[in-house]
């Protein structure tokens, strides 16, 4: 999902960093002290997971859990992503410098899109917080694939072609991020259920 360095336009690349600026600053606000460490670890996770890639085009197949940084963080996905995505082009030269911001809102903002449109779900019990689970995991990597390929698109006619099949590619990736971010949230809301985002939300009335 990363997108590199030399690909996308000025407008793109200005336009994305301006909405990671605003997403982040609104994470920082929203961190409470309690929820540091689930910030660090998630932010290793995402990590972790994210480096094991397929090269697709401009940019790479592979897990994000971006949807699981979003039901269990909310707002405070957007620095938990940036510090991984930071780590990433220093140590590996994943993505770069110029692309971090824009890389940063097409994986952070439909995190937490999901965790508020499935936050009803995510709140209840059995099968409904699983199902809601899931479908933060699959949505958030559809709507980051479908932002990663508008940029592309945007930045020119050429890049259209590999936009398709940087969807196309993710497909079976939506699939398997959905089922993770089901098992773990599930697991998570039974043994640190006060480590959640919904949990934080309802805590502030």
């Amino acid at each position: 999902m990363h997108i590199s360095e030399g690909v996308l336009s000025g407008p793109v690349l200005l336009g994305g960093a301006g909405l990671a600026v605003a997403g982040t600053v609104i994470g920082l606000k929203r961190i409470d002290y309690d929820q540091i460490m689930s910030v660090a670890m998630l932010s290793a996770a995402f990590f972790i997971a994210s480096l094991v890639h397929v090269p697709v085009g401009p940019a790479n197949a592979h897990l994000i859990l971006s949807g699981l940084l979003g039901v269990v963080l909310g707002w405070a996905a957007f620095p938990s992503i940036l510090v991984a995505l930071v780590l990433q082009a220093v140590l590996f030269q994943f993505g770069g410098f110029t692309v971090l911001g824009l890389n940063t809102f097409t994986m952070a903002a439909p995190a937490v899109l999901c965790f508020y449109v499935f936050k009803p779900m995510l709140s209840k019990d059995g099968a409904n917080r699983f199902a809601g689970a899931f479908a933060c995991g699959f949505m958030a990597m559809l709507l980051s694939a479908l932002l990663t390929a508008g940029a592309l698109a945007l930045t020119g006619e050429a890049f259209v072609g590999a936009a398709k099949v940087l969807l196309a590619a993710h497909l079976p990736v939506m699939v398997i991020e959905g089922v993770i971010t089901g098992f773990v949230y599930t697991f998570l809301a039974k043994v640190k259920p006060e480590a959640l985002a919904v949990s934080s939300l309802a805590d502030r009335g």
